[in-house]
């Protein structure tokens, strides 16, 4: 999936979010006047997009190792839903004059190589690939979607939205630790590891994309410089010590 599990809610606060600024107060009529916004959108979109094909892929074959025909099925309806979620991207590309396979070319090489070096052993290790590492990029996307013009934002978000598959990796990987705690370790390794490779392999895509490095160091949205994009890797490490608590894992 790119994944689209959503993180665990925010505590709540009182403080009323601050209104849109910037691009982020803008359509994407006005903002994609910028070329290099316009082209920093078109990555991510492609990026999302091969992301989101990727995962119908990876799910498909998943429900080969699932141990029961329910097992399969929900991976199957789990599939169903990414691969609407490329489609829109794709569609959405194509609306605004870009032709979708050229805007994901770029990202088919990472993509391949963070799966070709996380290749699962097993139904297991499938389930905390798919939650733990998918669920990594998705927290990047929203951190970035937030700052994107209105009409970018919106689809970004919608297409990350929560499939079921983090609760139910959550349910069947910690009834299978229930069963044999001697899992909790490897699977522990196993999804640090994934988590290394997400972010090795999310630095190399940005750091040979000009818009999108530029966008993040404050050259193109509103509210990027360098020291928040510090503190955004600091939410998504946290988030995910939070999802490694809710599998019963070891951060």
């Amino acid at each position: 999936m790119t994944s689209s599990d959503k993180p665990d809610p925010a505590e709540d606060t009182s403080e009323t979010p601050a209104a849109p600024t910037g691009v982020a107060a803008l359509d994407w009529t006005a903002a994609s006047a910028d070329p290099q916004y316009r082209a920093a959108v078109v990555d991510l979109l492609g990026a999302l997009a091969y992301g989101e094909l990727a995962a119908f892929e990876r799910l498909a074959d998943d429900a080969k190792l699932a141990p029961t025909l329910e097992d399969k099925a929900e991976l199957a309806k789990m599939a169903s839903a990414e691969f609407h979620h490329f489609e829109r991207l794709r569609d959405r590309l194509a609306e605004i004059g870009e032709e979708p396979t050229a805007a994901m070319e770029p990202f088919v090489a990472a993509y391949e190589g963070f799966h070709k070096q996380t290749a699962p052993s097993g139904w297991l290790e499938g389930l905390v690939k798919a939650y733990v590492g998918d669920s990594i990029a998705s927290d990047f996307y929203r951190e970035v979607a937030v700052r994107l013009d209105s009409d970018t934002r919106a689809l970004m978000l919608s297409v990350l939205d929560d499939t079921g598959h983090g609760g139910f990796a959550v349910e069947k990987v910690r009834s299978a630790i229930d069963a044999d705690p001697r899992l909790g370790g490897r699977l522990a390794l196993w999804a640090r590891r994934l988590m290394g490779e997400a972010l090795s392999q999310s630095q190399r895509v940005v750091a040979d994309r000009d818009a999108l490095s530029t966008m993040l160091v404050g050259g193109v949205a509103d509210g990027f410089d360098l020291a928040e994009v510090g503190r955004m890797f600091s939410r998504i490490t946290e988030a995910h010590t939070k999802r490694m608590a809710a599998l019963g894992l070891a951060a």
